[in-house]
């Protein structure tokens, strides 16, 4: 399996539409940060992924310090940091003011908004996640990602399921809010697997990596097997490569060494662990590659400041 799909296997991702979008010109309205949106979503201290698809029509979408991105028919907008951002049918467009509660508390009901003129449909949801376990996807990707569905190869399957998932979101129909759920998860993963597909040559970060045959495989060992006692030795001889060759490709491409990208995983691990299971101490020491549970929470301890145990007392959630 690849690193990305073992990322994808344990970050236990949550999707959701809340709001369906028409909207005749002029408009404009701004998306507040996920910071803010975290609280009315009820996420708790997960990172709100925040998406646009465009059914309809045509806008600009803007963020601070970055030029307008225009979005046309088939096109999905995706915001890995969550930041504010703005929408509108043109540069000159007034903001409306939205009421995100009223908006999330009849979440199924179409939104409409305008002057009256050309008409904008979309469909804007979110997918929430543990910031910790999607660290190495969020930080590889820009503010902004957008990908035309229109020119994917083989993509029809997905733009069917987004149009099925605007009927679904006035359906009162049992199982709908499931649905959508499921479809956001889809939808942006299939995103990140298309911007992964266009990268260029020359890019750097952990998804670039992903491409390079050595250093793909090394993460994949890693996250498929994170509790192994791995060296850099016992990887390059796994991907057919020197020590020193293997250290040099995998800190250009990611960043930083094997061991202190595998380091900082076992502790992502650990951490979802103690938020969402009642294991102990010695059982999660176990399943993120420690001898001991003192060895653990000594290693614990340097990367977040606190004993495991006294992170969990503040940070446990519902299991």
């Amino acid at each position: 399996m690849d690193a990305l799909s073992e990322v994808l296997k344990v970050v236990q991702l949550n999707g959701a539409i809340f709001f369906n979008a028409h909207f005749t010109a002029p408009w404009c309205v701004v998306s507040p940060a996920e910071g803010s949106l975290a609280p009315l979503l009820d996420r708790g201290g997960e990172r709100i992924v925040l998406y646009h698809y465009v059914v309809e029509g045509s806008c600009l979408v803007t963020l601070d310090g970055m030029s307008p991105v225009t979005l046309n028919a088939g096109d999905i907008v995706v915001f890995p940091q969550g930041d504010a951002h703005t929408m509108a049918s043109s540069r000159d467009a007034r903001p409306q003011p939205l009421d995100a509660q009223a908006i999330l508390r009849d979440r199924n009901k179409l939104l409409e908004l305008g002057g009256g003129g050309a008409t904008t449909r979309f469909v804007c949801g979110y997918l929430a996640c543990d910031p910790r376990l999607f660290q190495p996807v969020l930080a590889a990707l820009p503010p902004v990602v957008t990908m035309s569905l229109r020119r994917m190869d083989k993509a029809g399957w997905l733009e069917a399921s987004l149009q099925h998932a605007v009927q679904e979101a006035a359906s009162p129909q049992p199982g709908a809010e499931g649905v959508l759920a499921k479809l956001s998860e889809v939808m942006v993963v299939e995103t990140l697997r298309q911007y992964v597909a266009q990268l260029e040559p020359g890019h750097t970060g952990w998804l670039s990596g992903l491409r390079d045959r050595a250093v793909g495989r090394c993460l994949a060992l890693m996250h498929e097997k994170p509790a192994h006692p791995w060296t850099v030795d016992a990887l390059a001889r796994e991907v057919a490569l020197s020590r020193s060759v293997l250290a040099e490709r995998f800190t250009h491409y990611v960043g930083q060494s094997p061991m202190q990208y595998l380091g900082r995983w076992r502790m992502a691990l650990a951490t979802n662990f103690l938020r969402r299971s009642a294991l102990s101490l010695a059982r999660i020491a176990e399943l993120v590659g420690y001898e001991t549970d003192a060895a653990f929470s000594r290693a614990f301890r340097r990367e977040f400041g606190v004993p495991p145990a006294a992170w969990r007392r503040l940070h446990a959630g519902p299991p």
